[in-house]
Parts: structure tokens; C-alpha cells; sequence
């Protein structure tokens, strides 16, 4: 009889599980809940490449770049404004230092120097070319590379927004590319004649 009992209990177990899936089958799934600290759509936040303290400053804007940081200090109206990383100049391709200021500006601005090289196809061929010195296939041409929000300091030298692959690191063909952020607030806050220092 105590047998007969167990097998009974068995059997209505398996039945009762075998109904709870079939009934979870039936409803739908739960939603996702992200933790408000995590975002599942987004990468993780890399390293902090520039910061603006300078919205409420008024006067003018100068900038100090240090070349062994790979930073640049702005300061508006003789008080710290803000800080970014720069990418300028490797070895092979220096920035040079000294005291400058800026003397053109221009929001949408290409490389006369420096870019690539397309085929015929508008394929690029060449990712690192200089104007006049690469080869270029026939029926290909050279592109500038782009750089916006330029302000030039020093004959074709100046700053742009550009890529900072390394923070810390020179990269540059010469130039300081800034975050593009800091590249549009650098932009709108100074005038020409704005004095820029590069140390080494």
C-alpha cells in the first residue's frame, strides 16, 4: 500500500512539473531590467580625455600645450578653464615648440599636406600619403585628411579635432588634434591672436 502511494506521488510530481513548463511555455518572457549603474548597449566608458571648466570664465583664452604630457592647460581670464589630452607630432614628423598664437580659423578644414591616396574606384590605396610625394594610380587622387574646427599657429602647424589613439602618446604628422568636444570649445571660445605655449 505504501508502495501504491509513492508511485502515485511520483507520477502526480512529474505530471505538476510537466504542467508548470508547459504553462511557462505559454507566457511571455520577462522583460530585461538593466541595473541603473550598467548599460548593456553601450561599451564601457573609456579614459576621460578632456574636461571644460570654463562656460561661466570670461576674458581671454590661453592655451599651454606640454609636449611630454601629451596635455594641453587652458586657462580664460587668467584662471584654469579646462584640460584635454592633445596627439601631436611624433619623432619622425615634430611639433615644434615655442610661443605662438593662433592666426586663422576655419570650421571645415582638409590637409594640404597630408592624407590618402583613391583608385579610380574611390577605394583608398594609400592611407598615409603625402600630397605630391605618393604615387597615385592613374585616374586615382589624393584626399586631405579632415580637420575640423582648425586653428592654425605655426605656418601649416596648428590645432584640430582628430584622433587621440593612445592618450599620452604622440601621433600626429605635426599637428595637435584635440578631442573633438574640446576641439569645438577651443574653437568658439578663442579669437585670433589668442597666444598658444608649446613646451617640450
Amino acid at each position: 500500500m505504501i508502495q501504491i502511494k509513492q508511485i502515485t506521488f511520483r507520477i502526480g510530481l512529474v505530471l505538476a512539473v510537466a504542467g508548470m513548463a508547459s504553462s511557462c511555455r505559454q507566457l511571455p518572457p520577462l522583460p530585461l531590467v538593466e541595473s541603473p549603474r550598467v548599460r548593456l548597449d553601450q561599451p564601457p566608458a573609456g579614459p576621460v580625455l578632456y574636461e571644460w571648466t570654463g562656460a561661466e570664465l570670461t576674458g581671454p583664452v590661453t592655451v599651454t600645450i606640454d609636449l611630454s604630457e601629451q596635455k594641453a592647460r587652458i586657462s580664460r581670464g587668467g584662471q584654469p578653464a579646462g584640460w584635454t589630452y592633445v596627439a601631436s607630432g611624433t619623432s619622425s614628423h615634430p611639433t615644434p615648440v615655442g610661443s605662438f598664437s593662433i592666426k586663422e580659423k576655419a570650421r571645415y578644414k582638409r590637409s594640404t599636406s597630408w592624407g590618402v591616396v583613391v583608385d579610380a574606384s574611390g577605394d583608398t590605396v594609400n592611407r598615409n600619403a603625402r600630397n605630391g610625394r605618393s604615387a597615385v594610380p592613374s585616374g586615382g587622387h589624393f584626399v586631405g585628411a579632415s580637420m575640423p574646427f582648425w586653428m592654425r599657429i605655426n605656418g601649416a602647424i596648428g590645432m584640430h579635432a582628430g584622433p587621440i589613439p593612445h592618450p599620452g602618446s604622440p601621433a600626429s604628422h605635426g599637428c595637435i588634434r584635440l578631442p573633438r568636444g574640446m576641439a569645438e570649445i577651443l574653437f568658439e571660445a578663442t579669437q585670433l591672436g589668442a597666444p598658444v605655449e608649446v613646451v617640450p
